[in-house]
């Protein structure tokens, strides 16, 4: 699970744990994380690790799935989560930004599921969820541009291999209440209560769908 040190990311985490599920968590920050791992297996009995990763690094996916053949792991569902947004307009953002957007968003999942879709289809089952966004069906800037690939991507891949039982969903929720809009330094005031979703209810959905090999999931 990428992202998984907060918010959608922490709540499969949460989910997967509670079914038994032995896990390798991404995210950049060490702490969470490792509190998160010793409380999973402390409450559930099973084995977690955590690997502190950029995922706009360009040989993260490799540096990732060497963790999981050092441990001997199968991954049995891939949850490509983890991301971030500019908030400028594209005229007046930051390059470097944009670029490491596209860095985490696109190619890391891109790259990531491409590792694991071999075993998976070797084994005749796999689960990949790919978290997109509502954003992916507006035409809203770079982050929407980049969720539509997402969100095209899972579709193709869930075409490709259903029959071959590695199911591949697009999770696409809207407002969901995260660190994700304080961390992109968004304003979201006004908007209202009955928008919003929340992490815990949004990963419940997208792990049904994909477990039903649904290729877009929609929460709420």
């Amino acid at each position: 699970i990428t992202g998984a040190s907060s918010g959608i990311g922490e709540a499969f985490a949460r989910r997967l744990a509670a079914e038994k599920h032995d896990l390798v968590l991404v995210a950049r920050s060490e702490a969470p994380l490792h509190e998160l791992c010793d409380e999973l297996m402390l409450k559930h009995q099973i084995t977690a690790h955590y690997v502190v990763l950029d995922l706009s690094e360009p040989d993260a996916d490799e540096k990732l799935f060497a963790e999981t053949e050092k441990h001997g792991f199968e991954v049995d569902w891939l949850i490509n989560n983890a991301g971030f947004g500019v908030r400028e307009p594209f005229a007046h953002s930051d390059l470097a930004a944009e670029q490491a957007m596209l860095d985490v968003l696109v190619t890391a999942p891109m790259r990531l599921t491409h590792a694991a879709l071999p075993g998976m289809l070797a084994r005749g089952r796999g689960r990949v969820l790919v978290v997109s966004s509502m954003a992916s069906f507006l035409p809203s800037g770079t982050y929407s541009a980049a969720k539509a690939w997402a969100t095209v991507f899972s579709e193709s891949l869930s075409a490709q291999y259903r029959h071959r039982g590695v199911h591949v969903t697009a999770l696409c929720p809207g407002y969901t209440h995260t660190e994700f809009h304080e961390r992109a330094d968004m304003d979201v005031s006004g908007i209202s209560e009955w928008m919003w979703l929340y992490a815990d209810a949004v990963a419940e959905s997208g792990l049904l769908a994909c477990e039903e090999g649904r290729a877009i999931a929609v929460p709420g």
